[in-house]
C-alpha cells in the first residue's frame, strides 16, 4: 500500500454545513452556519462518479452538518445528476426522520445510517442548540424507518470506555434494530479538543467485551470486530499482506463550495497557515478525476505519506491499520508525519488486542 489511487471507492458529500444539533463531541467548525451545496457542485461530481459506477460498485455517502437538514427539495436536486447505478447513503442524527422522509429514501434508494450513543443516558451529550436532550427525537426518528420497513446502520461514540458498557451497547443496538453497528472511541479532532487518552488496560477490556456480547448473539455486523477477526484469520492463514489495498482510497470530501479534502473527511473547513485550507482543487474549477489525480502533490499529502512509511517501518500493526488516519495525526500531533496517536491505541491497537485477549480466554474468536 503506497502512494494514492486515482479512482477512490467512494466520494463523501457535503450538502448543508449547518446541524440542528450541537453534540459535546462534535469536531465540524461551521454547524451553526447554513451553507448549502450548490447543485452545481453535484453535477460536477457526478460527471467523474457516474462513469466509475459504470465500472463497478460505487457510493456516494452524503455527511454534514445534519444531510437533511438541507431539505428534500434541496437533496433531490443534488442527488438528480448522479447515474441510477450509483449507491447512496445518508449519515443521519435521524430527528428530522419521519413518514415524508422515508418515502424520500425509499423513492431515491438512499442507505440510512442513524448516529446514536446507545440508551438515553448514553446520549446526554447529544442535545438540541437550546441544550434539550436529543434522544427522543432520535428514537422517532428510528421508529418511522422500523414503520416503513427501511433497513438502517447505527454508529455509536464511545467517550468513556467502561466495564459492562459494551454488552449494555451491543444489547441495545439489538433492540434497535439496526443491521450494522460501527463504534467510534471518542476522537481529539476538529473544534473537539477534548482529550482521548484512556486507560490501556480499560479499552482493551472494553473492545474485548465488545467481541463476547457479539459472539453470543451475532445478528448485527459489528464493523471494527468483524474487520479485526478478517486480519486475524488472514495472518493465521499467511494472507495478511493481501487485505490491504495496493494504493490508498483517496476518499475525496467535498464541501458545500466544491473544495475537494483527501485522505480525511475531518479537515475540511479547516485551515491552517503551512497547509491553507487542505484542499487539492475545486470540482467547479477542475474535473474531480483530474484534482483526484494530482492529490499526491498537495504538500500535505506528501508528508501524510511520510508518516505512514515512518508506521510501515515502526509498527507491528501496520498491517491492520495501514497507517492510520491523517485528521488524527494532525489534530492530536500537529503534524502529519508523526506515527501513534491516541487514536491509533485505542481504535486500532486495543481493538485488535482486545479481540485476541477474547480469543485467549474463550477460545478462537472466528468460532
Amino acid at each position: 500500500m503506497r502512494g494514492i489511487s486515482a479512482v477512490p471507492s467512494y466520494v463523501v458529500m457535503q450538502p448543508t454545513t449547518l446541524c440542528n444539533l450541537d453534540c459535546a463531541y462534535c469536531y465540524l467548525p461551521m454547524r451553526a452556519v447554513d451553507r448549502r451545496m450548490p447543485v452545481a457542485v453535484a453535477e460536477a461530481v457526478a460527471a467523474s462518479v457516474n462513469p466509475w459506477a459504470a465500472a463497478g460498485r460505487f457510493s456516494v455517502v452524503w455527511h454534514g452538518g445534519e444531510p437533511l437538514a438541507a431539505g428534500r427539495e434541496h437533496l433531490a436536486a443534488l442527488l438528480a445528476p448522479f447515474a441510477p447505478e450509483v449507491e447512496h447513503h445518508v449519515q443521519t442524527n435521524a430527528t428530522l426522520i419521519d413518514d415524508a422522509w422515508c418515502a424520500f429514501f425509499a423513492e431515491h434508494g438512499v442507505r440510512v445510517s442513524v448516529s446514536v450513543d446507545g440508551p438515553r443516558a448514553r446520549n446526554a451529550e447529544r442535545v438540541t442548540r437550546g441544550g434539550r436532550p436529543a434522544y427522543d427525537r432520535i428514537l422517532a426518528g428510528v421508529a418511522a424507518l422500523r414503520r416503513h420497513g427501511l433497513p438502517f446502520s447505527a454508529l455509536a461514540v464511545v467517550s468513556r470506555p467502561q466495564p459492562g458498557l459494551a454488552t449494555e451497547l451491543y444489547d441495545y443496538f439489538l433492540d434497535l434494530g439496526c443491521d450494522v453497528l460501527g463504534v467510534n472511541i471518542e476522537e481529539t479532532e476538529g473544534v473537539n479538543t477534548r482529550t482521548n487518552a484512556r486507560d490501556a488496560a480499560t479499552v482493551t477490556g472494553f473492545w474485548a467485551e465488545l467481541v463476547a456480547a457479539w459472539r453470543r448473539d451475532p445478528r448485527i455486523h459489528l464493523r471494527e470486530v468483524e474487520w479485526s477477526l478478517r486480519y486475524a484469520g488472514a495472518v493465521l492463514d499467511g494472507t495478511a499482506d493481501e487485505l490491504l489495498p495496493r494504493r490508498l482510497d483517496p476518499i475525496p470530501t467535498v464541501a458545500h463550495d466544491g473544495s475537494v479534502v483527501v485522505l480525511s473527511p475531518e479537515l475540511a473547513g479547516f485551515t491552517d497557515p503551512r497547509y491553507g485550507d487542505f484542499s487539492s482543487g475545486n470540482v467547479l474549477t477542475a474535473p474531480l478525476a483530474e484534482i483526484l489525480a494530482g492529490a499526491g502533490r498537495t504538500p500535505w499529502v506528501g508528508e501524510f505519506l511520510a508518516g505512514v512509511e515512518a508506521c510501515r517501518s515502526s509498527c507491528p500493526y501496520f498491517g491492520f491499520c495501514g497507517g492510520g488516519h491523517a485528521a488524527n495525526r494532525y489534530f492530536e500531533l500537529g503534524r502529519f508525519d508523526g506515527t501513534e496517536t491516541e487514536h491509533c491505541r485505542n481504535s486500532k491497537i486495543r481493538l485488535l488486542e482486545g479481540v485476541l485477549e477474547h480469543a485467549r480466554d474463550h477460545g478462537s474468536p472466528a468460532a
